[in-house]
Order: structure tokens, then sequence, then C-alpha cells
């Protein structure tokens, strides 16, 4: 897109985590953003894929497989039909090279396939298995096939977004599969700690969807217990601080305001000129002013509605007032600040020319990540990874001839 910055793969760039193979044999989100994270930082990702490839390749928008092109980058793909005794054999012969071990099966069908942390320690004792699920590998739920939705509705997530008088609000991403993600890189970087400064061995990493997710609710459990009352859906308005809501602007455009300090409420109110109230003891403290929230929104909204979005900004900014810009994602591109810190960059793209995608997060000074390869084909890299463990041309092709592994365009189905 015009303006986002242009980039070519740092194909050579160095990183901090070269030299740490993962075997990714998830499907959709969650397994598929811990290696990204992984990858992104210099990890060897290798997806070990079925025929029918990872699902990811099956979410087209406007006929390109966007998401894959986004989880998928910095990786490498083999192809392995896991339901052949011999595909079982190569895949346990590269857990002796990997570091890394990332599944999303239900519980209990890595262990019928004869790959259970048991099996896979035996061949390699220092490996880290991310078992990645619904609800966890234990409990009465274990067994429930389980998607990011509905750990969205059971954590009490969607109970609280949305508005009193509608029904609860899911989040219009995959905010259960990336955050379970986020942490699940965090606790291998634990694990492999463990395993090279501390000499220990390789552990099971129990990783479901519903506790990540529970852990960004915050003091929802604690509060409970304090007021014995369940919190209400309230929009965008806080229970523990007012002004915080968002506000339509003169030409229809919406900004944010969180004043969320008694500080930064004073100079609210005093530079729209209604520093009257803060002698008000409606007004006057940050308890009262959440229980007349609606009252002062009033009193907020109305100044910001005289001014469009422009100008608000100008004016508050001017003011150091902490007041932001509600854009969708075709503003956000073109924001100055984000096209400085360089937050989406554009790539080369054989589907789109060029595609732009979320920079390497978050920027490190001595040790930085790159982005240095697009989205792999199905089994692009079978040659390259098989012929590491000392395969032949001829046995790879043999492989292939048993349909063990295989390489070709995969499956699509339009959305």
């Amino acid at each position: 897109m015009p303006g986002l910055p242009q980039h070519s793969f740092a194909r050579d760039a160095r990183c901090p985590l070269d030299g740490v193979r993962v075997l990714d044999l998830s499907r959709v989100v969650a397994g598929n953003m811990v290696s990204l994270l992984l990858a992104d930082f210099g990890a060897d990702v290798v997806k070990i894929e079925s025929p029918e490839g990872d699902a990811l390749r099956d979410w087209l928008v406007g006929g390109v497989a966007a998401n894959w092109k986004v989880y998928a980058r910095n990786k490498k793909s083999v192809c392995l039909n896991l339901r052949k005794a011999a595909a079982i054999d190569v895949l346990l012969r590269l857990v002796e090279t990997a570091h890394v071990f990332i599944e999303n099966f239900r519980p209990g069908t890595l262990e019928k396939m004869g790959l259970g942390p048991e099996v896979l320690h035996a061949r390699n004792p220092k490996l880290v298995i991310v078992r990645v699920t619904g609800w966890g590998q234990t409990g009465p739920y274990r067994h429930k096939p389980g998607f990011g939705t509905l750990a969205e509705g059971m954590s009490g997530f969607a109970a609280l977004n949305g508005f009193a008088d509608r029904e609860p609000v899911l989040p219009p991403n995959q905010l259960a599969d990336c955050t379970a993600g986020t942490y699940g890189a965090f606790a291998v970087m634990i694990a492999l700690r463990h395993v090279e400064v501390s000499g220990g061995q390789g552990q099971v990493i129990d990783l479901p969807l519903l506790e990540p997710l529970f852990t960004f609710m915050g003091p929802q459990a604690a509060s409970y217990k304090a007021s014995g009352k369940l919190r209400e859906r309230t929009g965008s308005r806080s229970t523990t601080a007012a002004p915080r809501n968002v506000y339509r602007t003169r030409d229809d455009k919406w900004v944010s305001m969180s004043a969320s300090t008694q500080a930064m409420t004073e100079r609210l109110l005093r530079v729209i000129g209604q520093g009257h109230l803060l002698e008000d003891p409606r007004y006057k403290t940050n308890a009262e002013r959440v229980k007349h929230a609606a009252d002062l929104d009033a009193i907020v909204g109305a100044f910001i509605g005289k001014m469009t979005l422009a100008e608000n900004m100008a004016f508050f900014d001017e003011h150091e007032v902490t007041v932001g810009p509600v854009y969708d994602i075709a503003q956000f591109m073109q924001d100055p600040h984000v096209l400085a810190r360089e937050i989406v960059v554009e790539l080369p793209d054989d589907d789109m020319g060029a595609i732009p995608m979320h920079n390497v997060v978050p920027k490190m000074s001595g040790t930085p990540g790159a982005i240095r390869s697009p989205a792999p084909k199905l089994g692009e890299h079978n040659a390259e990874i098989l012929g590491g463990l000392g395969m032949s041309a001829a046995e790879i092709q043999s492989l292939a001839d048993a349909d063990v592994i295989y390489a070709g365009p995969q499956k699509k189905t339009k959305r």
C-alpha cells in the first residue's frame, strides 16, 4: 500500500534463536502463534503438515490466504502423511534434531499415534513439548473439542464485553488463540533456559486456550469476592476510572479518552472550560466520578462533538491530555507514528505483489528479530529438511512415490 515501508526479506539476518529447531504439528492459530514468535527471532521452525495442509491455508480473503502468509512467515514446510508408519519413523528422526515440539491434537491423540511424550523424550530427553488444547490435558473437559471462541465465552471475557442492554460480544479476532500463543512462546523460553542453563531435561507445557485468556481478565475474581456483585457490561466505560470512553467527533469519527489519574482529570476539565466541576462533590474524586460517569461523559462528549477528529487531536495534544483516535485498519496504516516506527511493513508476495503485515515485536536493541522468508508452499522444504537427516535424493523420491511425503498445491476452499 502507498506509504508503507517497503522491505525485502532479510534472508541472512542473524537472530538470537538461531540454532533452535522447532517442529510444529499444530493447525490454525494458537500453535502457529507460538512458533511465529520463535521464528521471528531466528528459530528454525519446521511446519509438519498433512497432505491437506494447515487449515490456515484454506482461510481465504479475496482469494488470498492472508492468515497463512502472516502466521507462517519465517517457517519451512515438510508434508508428512502421518497415517503411514514410515512417516512416523521420519518424524521421530526429526525429533532427534529438535529442541521444541508443538502439537494441538485433542488429548490422547498423540499417544494413539505412538508419539506420546514418553516416546518423544526417549528419542530426545531435552525436548520441550508444547501441547495446545482448548481445555488442557487434565480435568473433566479435557476430551471436549475446543476453539478460541468457546474459551472467550467461558473465561468471562464475552460476559463483560459489549453493552448492558445487548447480548455478550465475542472478540472479532482470535484473541484466545493469540493470548495462548504468546504465553506458549514465553513458556518455551523458560523451558529452554532450564535445559541450556540449568542442565535440566525437557518437559511438557500444558497450554490450554482457556487459562491464559482468564489471566487477562485481571482481578475479576478478587473484585467479585470483595463486592459480592457481578460486574455488568458497560460498553467502553470503565468501572474503575472516569472519564473513560469513546466520543463522537463533529465529522462522525471517534476518539478514545482515558483520564484515569486525578491529575489528568483535573487537566482535562480545566482545558475544556469545566474546571469548576472539580469543586462539585459528584466529580471531585475518582470514586464519585465513576458513579456519575454518564453525566460526565455527556459533558466531555459535548465538547469533543464540536470539533473534527483532526481538531480534537490537535487541541488535546497541545494540552497533553490523553486522547487518541479510534482507527480502522486503513487509517492505522497511514498514521505517521505507525509509518515512522515501521509497525506495519510491506513485503514481496507472489499473489499480491506486496503484502502488508505486522513487523517483528518487540523491537530489541541488541538481539533483534527479522522477517527472513515468506510463508512456505506445502512441502516446499521436504528435500532440504530430510536431506539434513542424511537421506539421499533417491530415498526422498521413494518416500514421495509411497505417499509418505507430499509436495504440491494445497487444497483451497473459499470462505
